[in-house]
């Protein structure tokens, strides 16, 4: 097990639509041992292969809710299938997401409340899971990574401008910059 470094915006992997997995075979299992470890040690709820830098289609989560029920698994080769989006102004608290590859940043994002996640399991097997409110949010923003989309690509104005800002004056936006969980002094 190990922490990988994790891809900051502008990398060319986190903006290609990444390849699908052909077979789970020792080097996934041992890839998705270093997500679970690099999402916990960053820390956040959720990351994809592209992340660290392998373009698979591969995302980790592990979220607990507000009743303290633990949702954690393992995506291989997704399809995600949402309901429309609610109409309406954003709510700047309730629905602001940040970004593992835009360290520190945080900005509202409107996502469908509902998703159900079709996907194959760790070993192998094909699941389902239907996922409302913040697990919603979490399967979308990772699915997103997967397709080669960060949760700024979807942002609207002004919130589109302040990322564009943000990423300017940190000097990213360019390939080969990223962060290193527990080493790295970064506000993720």
């Amino acid at each position: 097990m190990a922490v990988r470094p994790i891809r900051i915006t502008g990398d060319p992997v986190l903006h290609t639509p990444a390849l699908p997995v052909t077979e789970i075979d020792d080097d996934i299992r041992e890839l998705v041992v270093d997500m679970v470890e690099t999402m916990h040690a960053a820390p956040g709820v959720g990351l994809a292969a592209p992340q660290v830098g392998v373009g698979l289609r591969i995302f980790v989560w592990s979220w607990t809710d507000e009743d303290g029920v633990l949702h954690e698994g393992t995506a291989i080769n997704p399809e995600l299938l949402m309901a429309p989006l609610p109409l309406g102004e954003l709510d700047e608290d309730e629905e602001s997401e940040g970004c593992l590859s835009i360290p520190g940043e945080r900005f509202p994002l409107r996502r469908s409340p509902v998703a159900v996640l079709r996907a194959t399991g760790l070993d192998g097997a094909p699941f389902e899971l239907r996922a409302d409110g913040w697990l919603a949010r979490i399967f979308q923003h990772e699915y997103d990574h997967l397709d080669g989309v960060l949760y700024a690509d979807r942002l609207a104005h002004p919130h589109d401008k302040a990322v564009a800002k943000a990423i300017k004056k940190k000097s990213w936006g360019n390939p080969g910059k990223s962060w290193m969980p527990g080493v790295d002094d970064l506000d993720a």
